[in-house]
């Protein structure tokens, strides 16, 4: 049955009908991570989010480019025009190359990533390394008439802009709004407007991060880089554009601002922004201070965790609730999130214990026919991946019903639950099963010990302690262990 996805577009502000530009082929992407520090909560949620997305659109069919930025210099974050570029203030601090900094944390992001089970981009392009698209980039608001020069600065002219186009659109402020809120902001010698926003930054002698322009040594600012490098790997026009709703001001509003100045219409279709997760009702990140990272998690290394928790947990954790309603960051709250993936692992790995019956009984036939509908039915309706596994924990119940013999399955039925839970537990939601990882560690442990055991009666032999030989194997065909004397030595089997 073809499915019909419904996405909620921050542009429009309602939920829309996916319809690719040029279906089967999907266009994405994603604001990745400025790489000045180690990854943190706030940076998983985007990453699970569109990675859920990037699987689902597959799973229906779509043959999607996914693209997922590294901003590896940090100037003008959050659009701070005078601000220092975090990468090159570390690298000073640490006495290191500045991309050495950016490499580090790179590869720690991808760390983390993978211990989340979120699959990689099909392109992961780096800021550093399209500094020649975002100057044609430039070039281009110049020529139109959106942009200025100023002591070898480009500004980008909200004005001028706002004339022919409206500035604004994506969150819904006005331009007066925003002019009434940058007069308080310093540096406005530059501007026209203290509202225009930099294109190009001329670099001073201390900037260590610079590249050669027509109009200075310097860099080019934030919000170009997604322009640039989503036009070159996705075109002019592509699908979808996604980040967290914190970029939705300024970054994205300037995207759309540049896209439209440098080419006369939009270049994104849907616009798609995942909401925070907080603690005690503020919103986590470094400038706040009160992040705590992923690796800490994992770990249990933070004054505020009461326990490490698994990337798994983290992951299950994150997809519990939607992806536009905040999160409020709690042990109790990852604890029931810990036990929830115990459920859910628990009844994926029960699922091979069951013997099929004759028939099903009633109930159990209504639950698992109406599975997987009811988990497309969520996942269409603007990816509820919280009713998803609602309706899972619903087929974890029959699943012990079955193990406790309180319930009867046919083999058609018992495949179909197995197929469903594997598809939308592993496959889209990406729950990774690490029951698989967990039996084998404990086969191995078994091993080990029902080893030390038989070298304990071969010394008895070797006293000639045949009672004591005996009982060991006698305790051993107990315990469910087949237990064989031959001339090399005894060898075993469950």
């Amino acid at each position: 049955m073809k499915q019909t996805l419904l996405i909620y577009n921050t542009l429009t502000r309602q939920k829309e009908r996916f319809e690719p530009i040029a279906a089967p082929h999907v266009g994405m992407y994603v604001c990745g991570p400025t790489v000045y520090g180690d990854p943190h909560l706030g940076h998983a949620r985007p990453a699970i989010t569109f990675d859920v997305l990037f699987r689902y659109l597959k799973h229906l069919g779509y043959k999607v480019r996914y693209v997922r930025n590294i901003t590896d210099v940090g100037h003008l974050e959050h659009d701070a025009d005078e601000g220092d570029d975090k990468i090159a203030k570390k690298a000073r601090l640490e006495q290191l190359e500045p991309m050495e900094v950016a490499e580090y944390y790179t590869r720690r992001y991808h760390q983390a990533m993978e211990a989340l089970n979120v699959l990689p981009p099909s392109i992961e392009p780096h800021a550093t390394g399209h500094i020649i698209e975002q100057e044609e980039l430039v070039k281009e608001i110049l020529q139109n008439g959106f942009a200025y020069e100023s002591n070898g600065s480009i500004y980008f002219d909200i004005e001028a802009y706002n004339k022919k186009y409206k500035y604004g659109i994506l969150s819904g402020r006005s331009l007066e709004n925003i002019k009434d809120e940058s007069r308080t902001l310093a540096g406005v010698g530059e501007k026209h407007n203290q509202a225009d926003f930099a294109l190009w930054k001329k670099a001073q002698p201390e900037h260590i991060m610079r590249w050669p322009a027509p109009w200075s040594d310097g860099f080019p600012g934030w919000h170009c880089e997604c322009t640039a490098m989503g036009r070159k790997y996705l075109g002019r026009k592509f699908d979808i554009h996604g980040g967290g709703m914190d970029l939705i001001f300024p970054h994205h509003e300037c995207e759309i601002a540049q896209a439209v100045a440098a080419q006369g219409e939009q270049m994104v279709k849907y616009w798609m922004h995942n909401n925070m997760i907080t603690i005690n009702g503020q919103k986590m990140g470094k400038s706040l201070g009160n992040f705590i990272t992923l690796e800490q998690f994992f770990t249990g290394q933070h004054e505020s965790l009461t326990q490490a928790f698994s990337p798994m947990t983290i992951r299950f954790f994150i997809l519990s609730a939607h992806y536009r309603s905040t999160v409020d960051f709690s042990n109790e709250a990852l604890i029931a999130s810990q036990k929830g993936l115990e459920k859910l692992q628990n009844a994926l790995a029960d699922l091979d214990r069951i013997q099929p019956a004759d028939h099903c009984d009633e109930e159990t036939e209504r639950i698992v026919k109406a599975l997987r509908q009811k988990c497309y039915d969520a996942m269409n309706d603007d990816m509820a991946t919280q009713l998803v596994i609602a309706a899972l924990f619903e087929a974890c119940t029959v699943v012990n019903k079955l193990t406790d013999h309180k319930a009867t399955i046919c083999a058609d039925c018992l495949q179909e639950l197995k197929e469903t839970m594997q598809l939308f537990a592993i496959d889209i939601l990406g729950l990774r099963n690490d029951h698989a990882a967990n039996n084998d560690a404990r086969e191995k442990a078994f091993g080990k010990v029902v080893d030390m055991v038989l070298e304990l009666r071969a010394k008895a032999k070797a006293n000639k302690d045949w009672a004591t030989s005996d009982e060991i194997r006698d305790r051993l065909a107990k315990a469910g262990f087949e237990v064989k004397d031959t001339k090399d030595g005894a060898v075993w089997k469950l």
